[in-house]
């Protein structure tokens, strides 16, 4: 071997050359780099290839990955393309106390935060010139940098690049879409044992529109909401409702775009008895908007917060609150389904 060669090796810049080929390579070469660092709390990865059930789907991790964990996959795929098993899985969460929870991403993006132990960002690119598809971005955070001394420069990271990596996957699959501007802070979705619902009468954010039902909401065993950050660009939007003893007894969603159109491929209301929906024609997309509302189940007590489901309040409040996100966004046509 030559004195070169031999150089390299010995030094590691051969490892690095090839490690960096494997990042720009990475998921069709749309792998936006800028976060990596941040999200694997290393300035050292590499990527290769990942799930052939994607458009495009790449595994990053650090060299160091099994002493010190970090590692994140990044998943493309269009809307009208079937979802996986994996994308749908998160609505199947939704009846779980607030295990379905997600928090907008902000900074003018159409994704989300999804954090319960693991993270995910989700984002949805809107085609302009293709009405009715949109590229999915997914970025899973699959093994946490243990070495990380703080959680939100990670989730940023995380958002950055799968963000920027959607935004480069359209460009490239000549899909003319918006993104926002480069995020510089991500929120994480609160920790179910931090919330602190707040009385619904003085509710901010997503849980703005039903301050008006506070009353109602008093009398059905729901005096209080835990609210997040309110977001017109956001795919999805959240609003619990809390018991007295601090516990989550209803859960309000809505679904936009391309996450409508998955919450309605999946089966998640065929397993849940005590729901409302309803749907409403939106001037961004071709898809229907979806809102549920769910009464909600406690894993840690295996019981209802909720004793007695009341079908009457469950519509007036989905009623309420789809009528508060059609107004900000421009939707019409609010339709309640029939009782299930």
């Amino acid at each position: 071997m030559g004195i070169a060669a031999l150089t390299l090796y010995s030094t590691g810049a051969y490892a690095s050359w090839r490690d960096q080929r494997s990042l720009d390579s990475a998921c069709d070469g749309t792998l936006a780099q800028g976060g990596l660092d941040a999200a694997l709390n290393s300035t050292h990865a590499r990527a290769r290839a990942d799930d052939p059930d994607y458009l495009a789907s790449c595994l990053i991790n650090r060299p160091d990955t099994r002493q010190h964990g970090g590692a994140l996959q990044i998943r493309l795929r269009w809307s009208n393309q079937s979802a996986t098993l994996a994308a749908l899985a998160p609505f199947g969460q939704n009846a779980n106390g607030v295990k379905g929870q997600a928090a907008p991403l902000g900074s003018g993006w159409p994704g989300v935060i999804r954090y319960d132990g693991t993270a995910q960002v989700v984002v949805a690119l809107d085609c302009q010139n293709a009405k009715g598809k949109a590229l999915l971005a997914y970025g899973d955070l699959i093994r946490w940098p243990e070495d990380a001394e703080a959680t939100g420069p990670v989730l940023t990271g995380l958002g950055r690049v799968t963000t920027e990596t959607a935004q480069k996957a359209a460009d490239k699959y000549g899909c003319l879409a918006k993104g926002g501007t480069r995020l510089t802070h991500v929120s994480e979705p609160t920790p179910p044992r931090s919330m602190a619902p707040r009385s619904l009468a003085t509710a901010q954010g997503s849980c703005t529109g039903l301050r008006g039902i506070a009353g109602q909401a008093a009398e059905a065993g729901v005096p209080d909401a835990v609210a997040y950050p309110e977001d017109t660009d956001t795919p999805q939007v959240n609003c619990y409702l809390f018991t007295p003893d601090k516990k989550p007894g209803y859960g309000l969603y809505a679904y936009y775009g391309a996450l409508a159109k998955d919450f309605q491929s999946s089966d998640s209301l065929e397993h849940t008895d005590d729901y409302a929906s309803a749907t409403a024609h939106c001037p961004r997309s071709a898809q229907e908007a979806v809102f549920v509302l769910y009464r909600l189940y406690d894993r840690e007590t295996d019981s209802y917060p909720v004793t007695h489901y009341s079908d009457q309040f469950a519509r007036a409040a989905l009623k309420t609150f789809a009528a508060h996100e059609a107004k900000l966004r421009g939707c019409t046509g609010v339709h309640l389904a029939s009782s299930p």
